[in-house]
């Protein structure tokens, strides 16, 4: 049983929300979350890393119950005493994403392209290496031809010549929702998952296996692939201070930024009181 006056589930993002700018979670907000689930409030990681990086996830919210990942393609119980259960795991289909870049090249122009193809531990991104992604010692140069030999967990893309908010309003004028869903999180590209699959539907497996309604979840976020779990969650959407003008917008509440633990400042008041 939750406390009154509680959530009966709490959901949290990681890069840039949860996780600080140089990649650590503090001993503060691993001892808040701590303290939440001994108040009986199951706790989820709600991330757009894929299945490879579960590790490095589970490291930065070790009290996590579930973890939602890939934006939602991807969901595991963790609490299963006999180990973590898959409960969803969705691929974008080569051919269709194959048809897709091309669609949006002839509309956009020449793109980057990058595709997570694999879930294994810290198995490497394939595709066109571009200076600004941030994980370089993730990356393995492959043909366009090599990156659609097999169904993806999700693809990545970008121009030159336009920001990623403008790509990403492009692309949903040409890729219709039931080809693929896509969105941003904060990298400078947009990122192609399987249709249907966002951290609002990856939560929807989770609360369902627990019996909880989406008007008891609490949200945090920072970018728009959160929007999603905003528009579904009803307790409260919470976005950190740092979080992308649309987030801001869209959130009950803004807390400190992920540099100054704002999820755990948010999350201890909220004990406290």
């Amino acid at each position: 049983m939750t406390r009154p006056g509680l959530p009966k589930l709490i959901a949290t993002d990681l890069d840039g929300t949860l996780v600080r700018s140089d990649d650590t979670v503090s001993a503060y907000t691993h001892g808040v979350l701590d303290r939440v689930r001994a108040a009986g409030i199951p706790v989820v990681g709600a991330t757009g890393r894929g299945p490879r990086l579960a590790e490095l996830s589970r490291n930065d919210i070790r009290a996590a119950d579930f973890l939602v990942m890939a934006g939602g393609g991807w969901v595991v119980d963790q609490s299963d005493p006999a180990g973590p259960l898959v409960l969803r795991d969705e691929r974008l289909p080569a051919e269709v994403l194959a048809r897709l870049l091309a669609d949006l090249e002839a509309a956009v122009g020449p793109l980057t392209v990058m595709v997570e193809a694999s879930g294994e531990h810290d198995a490497p991104l394939w595709g066109d290496y571009h200076p600004s992604w941030p994980y370089p010692d993730r990356f393995e140069a492959r043909s366009r031809a090599e990156c659609l030999s097999c169904d993806v967990v999700k693809a990545f893309v970008r121009t030159e010549d336009h920001h990623v908010d403008e790509l990403l309003a492009a692309a949903r004028r040409i890729v219709p929702p039931e080809t693929a869903t896509l969105t941003q999180a904060g990298l400078g590209f947009v990122e192609i998952c399987p249709p249907g699959v966002d951290k609002a539907t990856g939560l929807s497996v989770v609360a369902e296996r627990l019996g909880v309604d989406p008007a008891d979840v609490l949200v945090f976020g920072d970018q728009p692939n959160d929007l999603p779990m905003f528009g579904w969650a009803g307790w409260a959407r919470v976005a950190v201070a740092n979080a992308h003008p649309e987030v801001r917008a869209a959130a009950d509440e803004i807390t400190l930024r992920n540099d100054d633990d704002g999820v755990a400042v948010y999350l201890d008041r909220l004990l406290s009181r």
